[in-house]
């Protein structure tokens, strides 16, 4: 959350860590202009005006927290001079794209002609407002440093991304522009049509007989969710989803080779702590998951080539592409691994194995969970699972509100077949007509977009806080583990 650091606080904090007294003396007069440009019953100065008025001050905030000491070895001085420095041009940032981010959405999009994902939105505003928002350079210097060294560069993006989510028409905009399907999938889909196949590393698909089955192959990490698998995954969903003749997805994990599972298949392990510890996990992969991978099963895909603007109407995009979903827990499905189970039409479940959503341990959101789980448990079971650790056994009455069947192991592979049977050897020809109908009351696209403004502020201030390292040290030894 953003600090309010009176005015008068400013300046002593500054000196008191020994920061130049000339440097202090600009960054305070370009920050009053700020504080007088977007106060309380301001009306700006415009667009330009605005811009310059916040990069100016933007521009010394970072040049002075660049000469304090890397910042998980700063005193109680220093980090009080940070939190002077930051937090007023977080607040600025925010008073100014509420004030032009319709704008500057629209300069970028061609008034929405251009659908471009929430990485190109971001890195193309980094052009056209620099020191307001990092530029890719300035974030690959970043992600040098681990999770408790970075300075936070990636907050001014949250702030961006949900005041654009915030707005209806805009908002509505990015939302359906992260349903379209990726680029490499395009690429990629003569190919898989003719095979079958496409091996993407750590996701695999294969189609055959109508049904596209996508395994998790990030076996030295127990099938776990990070920058290296969000987007193979998404492309594999993409690619079930254009194939013409696949009626039905299936998500399941791959055999691993861990000393502990030896031999068994692992649904998910839920997010690589590990390279968020050491700085590896990007911000904007909270992105990808939340607003493409996870909604493309829920919601289905809006054709590539179908036209789009910011006029465009706001409730569920009509034209979607859409097939069922299945998913295939073995030994357990934890964090981002439960939160598939939230998005998909049926979950099979071995006997044995249990989910569960560890974010008070790990310090950062579940994803949609707080909007998703209490439609199936109750907002009392939801509440227990994210803030207090509970823990859904697949065999307890409660994990039966997460998975449609358990069966034992041995008798996975049939009950997959039943499954699959009826679904797709019924001939059902209104899974998207049913889908949609279900969701117009149950998570409206409005509704979905407005708990995604929420996240990606919330996201980007607790995956960068102190006390998300605090909890992975305590509860992961994250100090003792390598990738």
């Amino acid at each position: 959350m953003i600090v309010t650091i009176p005015a008068a606080e400013r300046g002593p904090r500054l000196l008191e860590a020994g920061l130049p007294a000339d440097q202090v003396n600009d960054y305070l007069q370009a920050l009053a202009a700020c504080d007088q440009q977007f106060g309380e019953g301001s009306s700006g100065g415009g667009y330009d005006t605005d811009a310059g008025v916040l990069g100016q001050a933007c521009r010394q905030a970072l040049a002075l927290v660049a000469q304090l000491p890397i910042k998980s070895t700063r005193n109680p001085a220093q980090k009080r001079a940070a939190e002077a420095l930051q937090h007023p041009c977080w607040d600025a940032r925010v008073r100014f794209f509420r004030r032009h981010v319709r704008q500057i959405y629209c300069h970028l999009t061609g008034d929405g002609r251009s659908s471009l994902r929430v990485d190109s939105l971001l890195s193309q505003a980094a052009n056209l407002l620099p020191a307001i928002l990092p530029s890719d350079a300035e974030l690959e210097q970043e992600r040098h440093h681990t999770q408790k060294d970075k300075d936070g560069l990636e907050i001014s993006q949250g702030l961006f991304v949900s005041a654009v989510l915030s707005r209806e028409d805009i908002g509505s905009h990015l939302a359906r522009a992260m349903l379209r399907p990726t680029q490499q999938a395009l690429d990629l889909l003569d190919d898989f049509i003719a095979t079958g196949r496409a091996d993407l590393g750590v996701v695999r698909v294969e189609a055959a007989n109508g049904v596209a089955t996508i395994t998790l192959h990030n076996e030295r990490y127990l099938n776990s969710e990070d920058d290296t698998t969000v987007l193979p995954l998404e492309v594999a969903i993409d690619l079930a989803h254009l194939h013409p003749d696949v009626r039905m997805g299936v998500l399941r994990g791959s055999v691993v080779d861990h000393p502990k599972y030896k031999g068994r298949r692992i649904f998910c392990s839920g997010i690589n702590l590990t390279r968020i510890y050491q700085g590896r996990q990007s911000y904007v992969s909270f992105l990808y998951r939340n607003m493409s991978m996870h909604p493309k099963i829920y919601r289905g895909i809006i054709p590539h080539e179908q036209p789009d603007s910011v006029d465009a109407p706001l409730n569920e995009p009509e034209n979607t592409l859409e097939k069922m979903w299945l998913a295939v827990v073995e030994t357990f499905a934890i964090g981002g691994g439960c939160q598939l189970l939230l998005v998909v039409d049926y979950v099979i479940a071995e006997s044995g194995s249990y989910f569960s959503l560890p974010a008070r341990k790990e310090g950062f959101l579940p994803g949609m969970s707080n909007m998703r789980l209490p439609r199936y448990v109750g907002e009392r079971l939801a509440k227990q699972a994210i803030m207090f650790d509970k823990r859904f056994d697949a065999d307890s009455a409660e994990g039966l509100m997460l998975a449609n069947e358990v069966v034992p192991a041995a008798q996975i592979d049939e009950a997959i077949a039943r499954c699959v049977d009826a679904a797709v050897g019924s001939g059902l020809v209104s899974v998207g007509a049913n889908r949609k109908a279900m969701r117009i009351q149950t998570e409206p696209f409005e509704r979905f977009r407005e708990y995604l403004a929420t996240y990606a502020r919330e996201q980007a201030f607790c995956s960068l806080s102190e006390q998300l390292i605090a909890n992975l040290e305590r509860h992961w030894n994250a100090k003792e583990r390598k990738l």
